[in-house]
């Protein structure tokens, strides 16, 4: 299994910022990246053109979108197909992701619909779930998670399993500068690991599962040796080359 890499630039940089940042990455890692490792990299809409064709000849790193509507098209105003994206040469994207669900009210029914229906189109998705702090201390953490599961994958055939990652986000260590620590993540990961199988069988081992949460190069190493972490997602340190390259190769 690969493990995934991940980068969120979520509502940052410009064309030219992109650019660099992508540049940057790409001297960095791309001669020493390990086989067993690839890097994608969720980008603004406006920088996917440009971010990939700067990427072209890197062939570890993948450039997806943050966000996409489950339609071909119509009037759903402000929005982007998985047609149009594949159009422009995308094949990854970002569902369930806690900003979408906290701050934009995306429902679990909404995310599993995107989910599928992305997949259906041919996109590769990392779905995200995660907890809020207030869950946590309730003692619902495997309830919340479990409900995530079960509903942003319910109509996710096993057949669609090389296309998915799943990561584990927990709300309340996103950009905090907060990160659970090695028995948080085991756990949820091992609920995460035992979900997929229950559900998928031997083919839900295969699914790649990501931490994300205030992921910094000096913790990387540690979170990804932690049994069921398959990379991780990372936000603000995927921001400056210097910093996520020493994730990257971590």
């Amino acid at each position: 299994m690969q493990y995934w890499m991940s980068a969120n630039w979520k509502m940052h940089k410009t064309i030219a910022d992109a650019k660099a940042l992508a540049q940057g990455l790409k001297d960095q890692v791309n001669a020493n990246l390990p086989d067993d490792r690839i890097v994608p990299l969720f980008v603004p809409f406006t920088a996917l053109t440009a971010v990939k064709e700067i990427l072209a000849d890197a062939p570890g790193f993948r450039v997806g979108a943050q966000n996409f509507y489950p339609e071909e098209q119509g009037a759903f105003t402000g929005e982007i197909s998985p047609m149009m994206l594949k159009d422009i040469g995308i094949e990854w994207a970002l569902t369930g992701h806690s900003e979408r669900r906290h701050i934009f009210g995306e429902t679990d029914d909404l995310i599993g619909k995107k989910t599928s229906y992305g997949l259906n189109q041919g996109l590769t998705i990392v779905f995200c779930i995660g907890e809020l702090i207030e869950e946590r201390k309730a003692g619902r953490v495997e309830e919340v998670l479990t409900k995530q599961l079960e509903i942003g994958l319910a109509d996710v055939p096993a057949d669609k399993l090389p296309n998915l990652g799943v990561a584990y986000e927990p709300v309340w260590a996103i950009g905090t500068g907060e990160v659970a620590g090695p028995t948080e993540i085991e756990h949820a990961h091992a609920l995460t690991r035992c979900w997929l199988g229950k559900k998928y069988g031997e083919a839900g081992n295969a699914v790649p599962i990501l931490y994300g949460g205030s992921v910094k190069p000096e913790t990387t190493a540690s979170i990804i040796a932690i049994e069921n972490v398959n990379g991780v997602l990372v936000g603000g340190a995927s921001l400056k080359a210097d910093s996520f390259s020493k994730i990257v190769l971590a």
